[in-house]
Order: C-alpha cells, then structure tokens, then sequence
C-alpha cells in the first residue's frame, strides 16, 4: 500500500475516532425544579447528565443560588427555566440566552394571574409574596406534556442525531402524563361541586384544569395559624362548607386536630417541586391522584349512607 493510501486510511480512523468520541459526550442539563429534571432524564435517558442544585427540603422557587452556583448553570448547555415568574433569581443573574429554555413559552397566554401581595415565611427560603403569576405550571398534566415537549425539542437541537431516541422517550414520558390527566379529570367530574381547601396558593393550574371548587390560604404544615387566621376559615367555610383541606407537605399534628374540630380532614398534595424522599415525580403524582380518588369516593359513600 502506497504513502497516499496510509494517509487515507489514518485519515479515516482518526476521523471515526473523533465522531465515536463525540457522539459519546453527554449533555450537561440544569433544570430550576424538579419536574423539569424528571422530564429531561426521562426524555434523555444515558445520553445527558441533568442538575437540579437545590438542597432537599427547600422550595426551588424561592432558592438563592450562590456565585459559584450560577457559574455552574453558565456552563450547562442547557438551562431549562420553568417560566411564569419561576425561579425569581434567574433575572436577577446574567446566563447565557442562547442557553436558556422556558418549557412554558408555548402557554404564556393561559398563565394565571395571582391576586393579593400578603408577604409571609416559608421555612429556610425566608419572606415571600405568591403576588403575580401562579407557577406550578406542572399541576396541569397537559401543561406539564407541553413543558416536557419544549424539553425534548430542546435536547435534539443540540443533539440531532439522537432525536428519534428523544422522540420516543418523549411519547412515553406523555402517555404517563396524559394517563394521570384521564384519571384527574374523571375522579373531579364525579362531583365537580365539592368544597375544598388548600392551605396554601399553589394549586392554580390543578383547580382550572380539573375543575376543582378550591379555596386557598396562606398557612404552613409546621406553624400553627393565629388565631385570627382561624376565625378567618370559619368565615371562609360559612360560605365554602368544605370537609377537606389539601397540604403541600404533612401537616402537624396540632393543625390536624384543630381543622378535625372544625370537621375539616387533612390530605396531601405534593406538588414535588423538589426531590421527593421516596419514589420520583410520577409515583409521588399518581400517589397524590390515588389520594384525591379516596377522598372523593369518601364523600360519595357517607352521602349513599
């Protein structure tokens, strides 16, 4: 074999060697939640490495990253934000645009708009207000199949090749979704009257979907309300006779005892913003459904009795 063919064939192996090598480099992914995390590793599988920072038990909406934090979301190679009002710090910082991903762009229009500016604690995160936009955007599981859509489009434009993988873990990762969205809608539509409370302004999108007859206030599962906030629910439940009260996280055994005195029960509803304990985001949400089945069925046999 001649010089010019060595050269060839060298030519040929180094070039295989390099589309080898990069065709094995994983994505670098951070996400400002946890469902975005869970739908980018659902929809990338091997193929990327997908971050969300947050330390457990505290809420990634009101989370401060540090310097050296926000350095690390710069030198992702995709940023996937949550959109509508989300995340606060990320315009408050300087990231890469070309980088960043809003998975709720696409329904901006349907973004529900809070009322009231009432500013109160929530553990490690400190004083805050739920003024301005509802953001638990994923509590409407068609919502979070279009966020997980924009996650998915996201990943194949920096890695086309593997697009038809992305594809298909995307039509898996809806099917669960819209399962869960089946399931919702037909366990409300039961008795799409029936009063309930939240004990906190994060079910938005969940009431508007499923057509849930919910009331919010503003109280934590550890801290025991004033009194005045509990003539408050009185004069709330005068007008919402409601038997049934959604908690985020599980409530203390005083904030159990007193509702339970006022005939009002204690469910939990976990949007899973952050890492669950146990389980990822879809058993924490099928659990949360199997819940709400339970209280509604609960209601439809003490009335058949």
């Amino acid at each position: 074999m001649g010089r010019r063919s060595w050269l060839t064939v060298v030519a040929a192996i180094l070039s295989l060697g390099w589309s080898v090598s990069s065709a094995g480099e994983r994505l670098l992914v951070y996400a400002v939640n946890y469902p975005l995390q869970y739908f980018a590793q659902r929809i990338a599988g091997e193929f990327a490495e997908v971050v969300m920072p947050v330390p457990p038990g505290v809420d990634p909406a009101f989370w401060q990253p540090d310097a050296a934090m926000i350095s690390d979301f710069q030198s992702a190679d995709i940023i996937l934000l949550n959109g509508a009002g989300y995340a606060k710090w990320v315009s408050r910082v300087s990231l890469p645009r070309r980088k960043m991903v809003d998975t709720s762009a696409g329904f901006s229009e349907h973004y529900i708009d809070t009322e009231g500016g009432q500013t109160h604690s929530h553990g490690r995160e400190g004083d805050h207000s739920h003024a301005g936009t509802a953001f638990t955007t994923w509590l409407d599981f068609r919502q979070a199949v279009e966020q997980a859509r924009a996650v998915r489009d996201a990943l194949s434009r920096l890695a086309p090749e593997r697009g038809d993988i992305f594809a298909d873990n995307f039509l898996d990762l809806e099917r669960d979704l819209l399962e869960l969205d089946t399931r919702l809608a037909a366990i409300v539509a039961r008795d799409p009257e029936k009063p309930l409370l939240a004990s906190h302004p994060v079910y938005q999108y969940l009431a508007r979907r499923y057509s849930l007859n919910l009331e919010s206030v503003l109280w934590e599962p550890d801290v025991v309300a004033p009194e005045n906030e509990w003539r408050g629910l009185a004069q709330l439940r005068a007008g919402h006779p409601a038997g049934w009260m959604l908690w985020e996280d599980e409530p203390s055994a005083e904030n159990r005892q007193r509702l339970l005195q006022l005939g009002v029960q204690s469910a939990v509803f976990d949007p899973c913003a952050n890492r669950p304990q146990a389980g990822d985001f879809m058993s924490v949400m099928s659990d949360n459904v199997a819940k709400l089945k339970r209280l509604f069925d609960q209601e439809i046999d003490n009335q058949d009795g």
